[in-house]
């Protein structure tokens, strides 16, 4: 219970931390505005403030469908009902192997900080269909969904820099190429992930080799 207890203070700290971070944001771009009136700054802030309330809406509906938590989920039928209405879901395949342990790292980090995107994690062996349906062949691999349908995968270490001391920015940006998590870009970084987009490499331990690589849905 401590655990639970102290992993949604985290997460109600994210979403506070967000809200000063928008409304900051509000602040900074209304000082830029000198020559408009008082009623077209009023009107700007008024907007911001709105969509400031949406997005703290979104960030409750989010808490309430697992979001901000890097959960395992336990059979294939249960990776079917996570994604179930999802935009976007980062699923690692894995095994009890340190690659994957380093990638369940970094999740569990990116998880808390983008409440936009649902993140778990299933154990390939126990998911023999979507390992075979989704083409997975070497651990880990992530699997990134959109609107139920499989866009992009992230596969070893190779598109992380091809070793395992990476930091969290590096993968944090290599699933904003995706398009999987909102993503600052004029706010810099390590940018380390350069490859582009379908991009299957190696870096992790074999798991099965098939011959195909397109993306799949769950049709």
């Amino acid at each position: 219970m401590a655990q639970e207890a102290m992993a949604q203070a985290i997460i109600e700290q994210t979403v506070v931390n967000l809200a000063r971070q928008m409304e900051q944001q509000v602040d900074r771009e209304l000082n830029k505005l000198d020559n408009l009136g008082e009623d077209d700054i009023e009107a700007i802030r008024l907007k911001r403030v709105a969509e400031m309330k949406k997005r703290q809406e979104k960030m409750k509906e989010w808490l309430a469908r697992g979001h901000g938590e890097y959960n395992e989920i336990h059979s294939e039928q249960d990776f079917f009902k996570e994604m179930k209405g999802e935009d976007r879901m980062v699923c690692h395949f894995y095994r009890e192997n340190w690659p994957c342990k380093v990638i369940d790292k970094h999740l569990s980090i990116l998880c808390k900080k983008h409440l936009e995107t649902k993140f778990v994690k299933l154990n390939a062996e126990k998911a023999p269909f979507l390992t075979d349906r989704l083409k997975i062949w070497m651990l880990p691999t992530l699997a990134l969904i959109q609107n139920e349908k499989t866009v992009d995968y992230v596969v070893g270490f190779d598109q992380l820099g091809g070793k395992d001391d990476f930091d969290t920015s590096v993968l944090e940006e290599r699933l904003a190429k995706s398009e999987m998590i909102d993503y600052d870009w004029s706010a810099g970084g390590k940018a380390a992930a350069a490859a582009p987009k379908g991009i299957r490499k190696g870096g992790g331990s074999s798991y099965k080799k098939t011959e195909s690589d397109e993306d799949s849905d769950f049709d």
